[in-house]
């Protein structure tokens, strides 16, 4: 018999939060979300969360959360999950359609959202799902070489 502390552990520590938007006015509540699940990140798991990680966070999940209601019919599902050492914000919305990413432009007025996304994010994806795209931004919790 093997005793508790002589296992390997078939769990890391993971911890996420879902939540469903269905209208504009849901964008600061998804902020909250953000801020309320990197409270708990540092309370249940005890991992640092920079004051740069919480507004960085709140910021990603205003502009893809922002996007997906603009342009996507429907609800937008938001997840955000810790993975090695950062948190992964992914918004699911019904639309097929991939956002364009325009290359900087300082003299553009406005569509700078996901120009200002990839570049405070560590990675930045979008991948068609079977209904709709998820898009997912990756940004450390902590400052320092990897943050």
């Amino acid at each position: 018999m093997v005793a508790m502390d002589d296992r390997e552990s078939l769990v890391s520590d993971v911890l996420s939060v879902s939540a469903a938007f269905e209208d504009s006015e849901d964008i600061g509540a998804a902020r909250d979300l953000s801020r309320g699940f990197l409270a708990d990140v540092q309370a249940v798991l005890g991992r640092p969360v920079s004051g740069r990680a919480l507004g960085t966070v709140q910021l990603v999940v205003s502009e893809l959360v922002t996007n997906a209601r603009k342009y996507a019919p429907g609800p937008c599902l938001l997840s955000l999950e810790i993975q090695d050492g950062a948190v992964a914000v992914a918004v699911w919305d019904s639309s097929t359609a991939l956002p364009a990413i325009l290359p900087p432009d300082p003299a553009r007025v406005g569509q700078h959202g996901l120009e200002i996304v990839i570049a405070v994010s560590q990675s930045f994806a979008v991948r068609r799902e079977p209904v709709g795209k998820r898009i997912t931004a990756v940004v450390a919790l902590a400052d320092g070489p990897a943050g």
